[in-house]
């Protein structure tokens, strides 16, 4: 893979596009207007990993209580607004690092003047969205409804707007939820600008086919070296979002971030409920951020060979449990209900060992 070289942009101290990492980022859906609430997810999101969260910010009432939420933030807010240009500018003021926006939405030429110059004064990019379900009713007529040039021409309108008056803090994105437009919008973008992308799958769904869409539309991308920051959207909890988008970045060797788990299928040996185990290690492991494998097998005759490469592991059987470090068997643990507490004992002797 080799990745195309776009233009640096800063949201607060993250820099994306050039020679920064992909990027990963997420979107409350609390009411903005509920100011513990929001900070509380912002602060969830970041300790999963989240480097950027964008806030809704859909009234005046939202906008009053922005500059609590930023003061108290630990990473870059980006302000998502529609229609209203006084709302962007409220989240200018309230130090918030970015906005999302369509400039030709919030109001006309004069509007659009404000809120760039404000914008440009505080150093805050602007990200052009185009979404297939909202474009332009010429657009629409012209190209047959949310075709991928439509979306890209749509964008480019739009950067337009931003160009003439001299800014080029801008990000872009381009989203449908079918994955094939998806890509292709983004492809043509890539090869017309050299802006950095904000990729991602919109309205993708629920946590199964959500993930799955999203993987297969941004691992492409990726994969052809587009792509400089991302949000995988789920009709679920945001914070689970972030890990999706690491496992994305790891299955390409892009970023990695906390232990990969590698779990066996189970089959008809399987004398344990290693379904239930795999996910409590996960679950248990969730916050730690060192990069290493865990291995959680189900046969205690083939499970060290075939994790062989993990960094610690364990294999069950009826009534025994296997530990082992790099196929190694380091002790045997006896009874079902010993096997998690038993073996995460020894990831924190692992882990111990491992920081010194």
């Amino acid at each position: 893979m080799q990745r195309k070289q776009t233009r640096t942009v800063h949201v607060g101290g993250v820099g994306i596009g050039g020679e920064n990492p992909i990027r990963v980022q997420s979107m409350c859906n609390t009411d903005t207007r509920d100011v513990a609430a929001t900070l509380a997810q912002i602060r969830e999101l970041a300790d999963a990993g989240c480097e950027i969260v964008r806030l809704a910010v859909p009234d005046d009432r939202a906008a009053a209580v922005l500059a609590d939420i930023r003061r108290e933030s630990p990473v870059p807010l980006i302000a998502d607004i529609h229609f209203d240009h006084r709302l962007a500018l409220a989240a200018l003021d309230a130090g918030f690092d970015g906005l999302r926006i369509n400039p030709g939405n919030i109001g006309g030429e004069e509007k659009v003047d404000v809120v760039v110059r404000a914008a440009a004064e505080r150093g805050a990019p602007i990200r052009i969205g185009v979404n297939s379900g909202s474009l332009e009713k010429d657009l629409l007529k012209q190209y047959g409804g949310p075709a991928p040039e439509a979306m890209v021409e749509s964008a480019l309108r739009h950067v337009a707007m931003l160009e003439k008056r001299g800014f080029h803090d801008i990000k872009i994105s381009l989203k449908s939820s079918s994955v094939l437009k998806t890509v292709a919008a983004y492809r043509l973008m890539s090869g017309r600008v050299d802006y950095p992308l904000h990729i991602g799958v919109t309205e993708a769904g629920t946590l199964v086919r959500g993930a799955v869409k999203s993987a297969v539309g941004l691992g492409i991308l990726l994969a052809e070296g587009i792509g400089d920051t991302l949000r995988v959207s789920l009709t679920h909890d945001p914070v689970a979002e972030i890990g999706v988008a690491y496992e994305i970045l790891r299955a390409l060797g892009l970023r990695e971030r906390g232990p990969e788990i590698v779990s066996c299928p189970t089959c008809g040996r399987t004398e344990i409920n290693l379904i239930r185990l795999a996910e409590q290690v996960e679950e248990a492991l969730r916050g730690v951020e060192e990069v290493f494998t865990v291995a959680v097998m189900g046969c205690v005759v083939n499970g060290p060979g075939e994790a062989r490469e993990a960094d610690i592991g364990i294999a069950g059987g009826r009534d025994l449990g296997i530990i082992f470090r790099k196929g190694e068997v380091v002790r045997k643990v006896h009874g079902d209900k010993n096997l998690l507490p038993e073996f995460m004992k020894e990831i924190e002797k692992f882990l111990e060992e491992r920081r010194g």
